[in-house]
Order: C-alpha cells, then structure tokens, then sequence
C-alpha cells in the first residue's frame, strides 16, 4: 500500500478517473485516483466517498471495502450493483450503494438495435462472405412490421424503445417488475410473460440481475418464444439460462443476440461460441465513446450533492 501523506482531513473521494480530467468538482473535497491497481492511494479507512472502478470485476472492485470503515458512500459506474450488494454488511452502518442509472441508456440502447438488426439482416454471415471474397445475396428479415418485446422496462429499456421507434416495428410490449403505465403505454408486470411471449418476434432483455431475474429465461420461458424468434441479451448473463438456450439453438428454432453470458468471459471451447444462430459480443454495451463523458458527469452531480449534504441520486441500497 502506497503511503498517505496528505494532512487534510477534508472529505476524501477515490475516483477511477483521474480528477484533474473531470471540471467543476466540489473544491471542498479531497480526491484521490485509484482504478483497481495493486496499491491504494491513501489509507482505505480515510475513503468517505468510493467511486467503483469501472469493469475490473467484483475481487478487484470489492477488494477495499472490508478496510473502508469511514465509507459514507459507494458509487458504481454501471447500472447493475450485484457485485457489490453482498458485501453491504462490510460497509458502516447508514452507508449508501448507489448506482449509475441513465449513465449507459445511451449506448447500451444503441447497442441492442445493432445486435437486432445484425442478427436480423444476417451481418456476420456478410462479413464471413467479405473474408471469403464471395457474393452471397440472401432474402432475410428485417425489423419493419416484427413485434418487439422489451423485458426490464427501466432507463435503458426505455431508450432501447426511443430507438426503436424509426423502424416501423408492428409492436413493441413492455415488461417490468409490476405493471404501470409509462410515457409510451402500458407497462406490463413479469407474471405476463408467458401470454406475451408467443407474439414477439423480438425479445430484447434489459432486465437488473437479482433473485428474482436469475435464470428468468429458461427453459420454459424459451419454449414460450415463437419459432424463429430472436433473443437479445444486453442484460446479465445469468438471466439467461445457458443449457436451455443452447438446447433451442441447437435445435434451429430460436436464434441469439448475447452481449453478455454466463460463464462470462465465455471460455474458449464454450459451445455457445459455435452454436448455430447466435451473435456475441463480449459485454461492450457500456463501453463506447458515450461512457465517459456521462461517467463525468454524473460524478460532477453526485460529489456537489455529497459536498452540500444533499439527497444523492440513484440510492439504491444502505447498510444496516
């Protein structure tokens, strides 16, 4: 561990961007850089605000936590928290998790019409054709007249819909935790699912991993998706459940879009990678030029709240 040698006992903030990079933060705060290194910048116990290194994965992002007993303050950079929600009982008592919502809508959103659209118009099989130097024209679908069906109805599942709607899809159904009615319609609750799946063409899961979301899509759920259908996951990896979506792939009757998969990174030799019908990508759905000028952002807002002891945005957890 590097040495802290600064007398201030001003406030202290760990961020994973170097502060000088971001304008305009609280100048009544002390930052210190740290991004998942081997060495911590300061003593941990000193941190009162923790800014979560972004994709280093959970040893590496949870591996301060048990030594920050001063911590007021976990802050994610990704909209889901799920390595970070187990180890809330090593934070002090009051201590808030607080994700990054609205952060990723953008490009993950962008991201899930790509994988739609590739796998609907066959682009890898175009790009195999282009390496080979062969011209294969092909009759395939497009996204004009299908039914879409979003499942996770939150910020970025709306954004997948702000996005879908140039495209003349013949419907696009909305999921979520329990029903409601949001700015575009009718927002319906997960227990609908099994009358809903039939009809899409599409499915495009957006879904936070929790308890209740963990192997949503099974077995039974694929079985439920029309023959043809095309499953979009820009979720987590463990919402799916591999075996049984392997099952369908193999078989032909369904097809896959996965930014994400469990295991995840998916090992070489993994039989998901030369599965029949399915597009992966290896969890970029955050990680675009949109990142880190929002990631700024946020910070900005978020540090001015915790500098003026203001509600934070996005609390989404405290220790007990």
């Amino acid at each position: 561990m590097s040495a802290d040698h600064s007398g201030s006992r001003r406030p202290l903030v760990w961020l994973p961007i170097r502060p000088e990079e971001i304008d305009g933060l609280p100048e009544d705060l002390e930052y210190a850089y740290w991004n998942g290194g081997p060495d911590y910048p300061t003593d941990p116990a000193r941190c009162a605000f923790y800014v979560v290194p972004y994709m280093k994965g959970a040893a590496v992002e949870t591996r301060p936590l048990s030594q920050m007993t001063g911590v007021r303050v976990v802050q994610t950079l990704t909209a889901g928290v799920e390595n970070q929600l187990p180890h809330l009982d090593r934070l002090p008592s009051g201590a808030r998790l607080c994700n990054a919502r609205g952060l990723h809508d953008a490009s993950t959103a962008e991201l899930a019409l790509t994988l739609v659209l590739a796998s609907l118009r066959d682009v890898p099989g175009f790009v195999r054709a282009q390496d080979a130097g062969e011209w294969r024209p092909e009759f395939r679908p497009a996204l004009a007249d299908k039914s879409v069906l979003i499942v996770g109805y939150g910020s970025i599942g709306s954004a997948v819909e702000d996005r879908l709607a140039p495209f003349e899809c013949a419907r696009v159904v909305r999921v979520a935790r329990s029903e409601r009615t949001a700015a575009r319609g009718r927002v319906h609750a997960v227990a609908a699912l099994p009358e809903l799946l039939p009809d899409a063409d599409v499915v495009i899961l957006v879904t936070p991993l929790t308890d209740e979301t963990r192997g949503l899509v099974d077995a039974g759920f694929l079985a439920r998706m029309k023959d043809g259908a095309l499953l979009v996951n820009v979720a987590r990896g463990a919402v799916v459940d591999t075996a049984a979506l392997l099952a369908e792939l193999g078989s032909g009757r369904l097809r896959a879009a996965l930014d994400v998969t469990d295991p995840e990174p998916l090992p070489a030799g993994h039989p998901l990678w030369t599965a029949p019908g399915v597009l992966i990508t290896p969890h970029v759905g955050g990680p675009s030029s949109a990142f880190l000028p929002r990631a700024k952002a946020l910070l900005r807002d978020q540090l001015a709240r915790f500098a003026l002891d203001e509600p934070l945005r996005n609390v989404v957890a405290a220790a007990v």
